[in-house]
């Protein structure tokens, strides 16, 4: 099953609704679901469809009708037809097919981001840039927008406090890091006290390996789980 669906509202689109599909059957990966939600066309949108969904391809297409009903219902019926867990929605504004939306996603998809926004803008100058051109601005707007905004990481996190004696300090970050923890804070008295949170499922195995560091001089104690995000460093 794909973990992600590509919703694509249409209403009376069938003159640019080719270029979508040309550009996805591009794409180097192809585990998605394409979706179109026909916001009531009376154009040929339904038939283009039902030729692509009999041709062979690599990715499954699904096509859901409604009444004409704008944009935004559009949107609200995608939603309540997606069963993979994770969504996209694209778009070119106005630009040719193929020249902002998508290559604006596929810095994302480099990136390996998912619930997010990315806007670019573009400010005519006065030069035409051309189909390559208008490719590589909206690639590069995207990419200048990611660099600055940075990364983060939600999901649920286990609690740990830990005190131990300052000659183990250095230690029990490099063993926390290594099981994937994240010191939150720090407290510096008679001994160090830390906070660490760790993914699901690493805590044990890094309790254990306190304990065969320390020789069970040094224990750790669960205090809870949390769902909040945390900056993601890259270098």
């Amino acid at each position: 099953m794909p973990i992600l669906t590509i919703f694509t509202p249409a209403y009376n689109r069938g003159h640019t609704l080719p270029r979508t599909y040309a550009s996805l059957r591009r794409q180097d990966c192809k585990d998605f679901i394409w979706l179109v939600v026909d916001d009531g066309s009376t154009d040929n949108t339904a038939e283009l469809v039902k030729v692509w969904q009999a041709e062979e391809t690599e990715f499954e297409i699904r096509y859901l009708y409604k009444e004409n009903g704008g944009m935004h219902t559009a949107h609200n019926a995608a939603y309540a037809n997606i069963d993979t867990e994770r969504a996209v929605r694209f778009s070119d504004d106005g630009e040719p097919g193929g020249t902002a939306g998508m290559p604006m996603l596929q810095v994302l998809q480099r990136e390996g981001l998912f619930n997010v926004v990315c806007v670019v803008t573009r400010y005519f100058g006065g030069i035409l840039l051309g189909a390559g051109g208008l490719v590589r601005a909206y690639t590069k707007g995207a990419k200048i927008a990611v660099d600055a905004a940075g990364k983060s990481m939600k999901r649920v996190w286990t609690a740990v406090y830990v005190p131990c004696p300052y000659p183990f300090y250095e230690r029990v970050k490099l063993e926390a890091a290594a099981f994937g923890g994240i010191l939150r804070k720090t407290d510096f008295g008679a001994e160090v006290e830390l906070e660490l949170l760790f993914p699901e499922g690493q805590v044990s195995a890094f309790l254990e390996k306190l304990t065969d560091l320390s020789s069970g001089t040094v224990e750790g104690m669960e205090t809870g789980q949390e769902y909040r995000a945390f900056p993601v460093e890259t270098a």
